[in-house]
Parts: C-alpha cells; sequence; structure tokens
C-alpha cells in the first residue's frame, strides 16, 4: 500500500511538471542597474489574467536562473520550482544574479556588495509591480543567500509574501566560524589565522596577506563583499518585516542548519515555521551521509521535495489572492 501510494504521489508531480511546461509562456526580460544589464527569464501560466508572481533569487556564488552555477553544482532547482508554481498559477520570474549566466558584468570582483544585490532584487520588484507588465502581488522567494538579498529587498520594496528557503539565522562571520572550526582536518594555526581575519573584516578592514589555504574564502579581492554581508544580520532584519512570510528548512541540509530556522522563527512569531524532512540544501531528499547528499548538487533529474513544494504553494495562495 505504501509502494502505491508513493507512485501516486511521483505520477502526480509528474503530471503536475508536464502540464507546467505545456501551459506556460516564457520571455526574456532585462533591467539596466548600476551599469550592468540583469537578465530574467519571465514565466506566466497561458490564460490567466493577472497573475500572482514569485521573484526567485538565487543562492550564493555565481548561481543562474536555473539553479545551476560555474563551481560545479547543477541541480535545476529553480527551473523545476517555476515549473511547479506556473501550474498552481503563479508566475515567476528568475534572474540570473549580477555577474552569473546572462547578467555578465565587467566591474571587478571588489566592486560587489550585498547591497548590491539587494538593490538588484528590490529593482526587478519594481519592474514586476509596473502595471504595464499586467501581474498581480509579489511574492520574494530567497534561497540560502538570496533569502538575505530578498528579506533586505522586501524591506526596501514592499511585497505580498516573503519565503525564506535554507536562509542563515545568524550573521555570516558566525557562520564561517562555526564552519571552519567544526571541520576536524582544520589545523590550529589556520583556524587562529581564520578568526583573525573575520574579527578585520567585521571591523570594516582589509587583509591582505593570507594564507593560500584560506586564499577562496578571503582573498582581497571579495573582503568588500564579506565586509558588507557581515554588517547584515538576518534575524535582526526579519523581526523588521511587516510582510507574511514562510521559513522552509531541511532537515538534511548539511550547509544550513535547523538551529538557523529556528533562530528566524523566533525573531519574527507571525512567520510560519516548516521543517522539511529528508529535503537538502538544493531542495531535493537526500540521505545524510555527506558524499551521498553533496552527489545530488550534480544530479538534476532528481525531483524538489514534495513536501516543500506543497507547503510553498499552500502559502502563496493563502497571501497572493
Amino acid at each position: 500500500m505504501m509502494l502505491s501510494r508513493t507512485i501516486v504521489l511521483l505520477s502526480a508531480v509528474t503530471v503536475s511538471l508536464t502540464t507546467a511546461l505545456a501551459l506556460a509562456s516564457e520571455r526574456e526580460v532585462t533591467v539596466h542597474v548600476e551599469g550592468v544589464v540583469l537578465h530574467a527569464v519571465l514565466t506566466t501560466p497561458d490564460g490567466a489574467s493577472r497573475p500572482p508572481v514569485a521573484l526567485i533569487l538565487a543562492g550564493s556564488g555565481p548561481t543562474d536562473r536555473d539553479g545551476n552555477s560555474a563551481a560545479g553544482i547543477h541541480t535545476d532547482m529553480y527551473k523545476k520550482l517555476a515549473e511547479v508554481l506556473n501550474a498552481a498559477g503563479i508566475a515567476t520570474l528568475r534572474p540570473d544574479k549580477r555577474g552569473a549566466g546572462r547578467s555578465t558584468t565587467t566591474q571587478p570582483e571588489a566592486s560587489m556588495t550585498i547591497g548590491g544585490l539587494i538593490n538588484d532584487a528590490a529593482t526587478w520588484i519594481t519592474w514586476l509591480n509596473n502595471p504595464a507588465n499586467d501581474l498581480g502581488k509579489v511574492a520574494v522567494i530567497g534561497h540560502s543567500e538570496g533569502a538575505l538579498v530578498g528579506l533586505g529587498a522586501a524591506l526596501k520594496t514592499p511585497v505580498a509574501a516573503y519565503v525564506s528557503v535554507a536562509g542563515a539565522g545568524e550573521n555570516i562571520a558566525d557562520t564561517l566560524t562555526r564552519q571552519l572550526h567544526s571541520n576536524p582536518n582544520n589545523p590550529p594555526a589556520l583556524l587562529q589565522e581564520a578568526d583573525q581575519i573575520i574579527a578585520a573584516l567585521q571591523a570594516g578592514q582589509m587583509v591582505q596577506q593570507v594564507s593560500p589555504s584560506l586564499m577562496v574564502l578571503f582573498r582581497p579581492s571579495v573582503q568588500p563583499y564579506l565586509i558588507s554581508w557581515m554588517r547584515l544580520d538576518p534575524a535582526i532584519m526579519l523581526a523588521q518585516l511587516q510582510t507574511p512570510a514562510l521559513i522552509a528548512q531541511g532537515e538534511h541540509d548539511l550547509q544550513v542548519t535547523l538551529q538557523d530556522a529556528h533562530k528566524l522563527s523566533a525573531a519574527q512569531p507571525k512567520a510560519q515555521l516548516r521543517l522539511i524532512t529528508e529535503m537538502n540544501h538544493v531542495l531535493v531528499d537526500a540521505p545524510t551521509d555527506p558524499a551521498s547528499n553533496f552527489a545530488t548538487y550534480s544530479q538534476p533529474s532528481l525531483p524538489l521535495s514534495t513536501s516543500f513544494l506543497a507547503a510553498l504553494t499552500t502559502f502563496l495562495k493563502s497571501t497572493l489572492w
């Protein structure tokens, strides 16, 4: 009986995705921000009159509109998410974040700040609210780092709903410190140097001398971005948000913890909290074994968590209509 029920659920998801592909229209759109042309794809359910729309904001690194990254991540998670939302009658806008996909830029890495990404997201919200686009209420769905970007944008440019998916609940300085110290392979001298660099960045000071093994995290060209990021606390920001909010967190996420979700929930008790059994950081069901969990980061054929999709669509339908 359990096997039959599982087959029925998977079949329903497959039908929904197929229907979404058949009944949705896509078009490329652009906005100009600070000398950069940002690209996105707007997908709308065919025949819908002024459908509500969700802005899907990508996680950290050079992540494109589909959820794929030059860093080796290939999931198509945002593309699959858009297909499910389109089937539920919700339009989606999936931007290529600044420096990724078609949103290429010649600006140096040292010019990047988290505030710049927040301004990009706020610009997209303003674009979506333009009456000429014939869209309904706007929701922001931010994944991982995109949850912080989306939160900053929602505080800057009001929206009808905000969703944090695998969003951190603590300052990035605390996250980096915790992750570095939790790795038993990191020698004490390296951890001491990392702690000193993080302390300097928190004080707004650049560090020019960085050991080769820490260069990927703390290279001088990325330090302005880290400094700007360390000035923001997601829990404090969420406490200021008056918009209906959903906090969705996978229980098998190896990058963001359940404690993060609980910190966000404590900061904003009005927000709905949904802990998704077995879901990992790339929104699919995965085991807790690190090797098997991280292997899903390069398996785009895997379906998104059905429990997550149900929680998300239920929330959006209750706030956007």
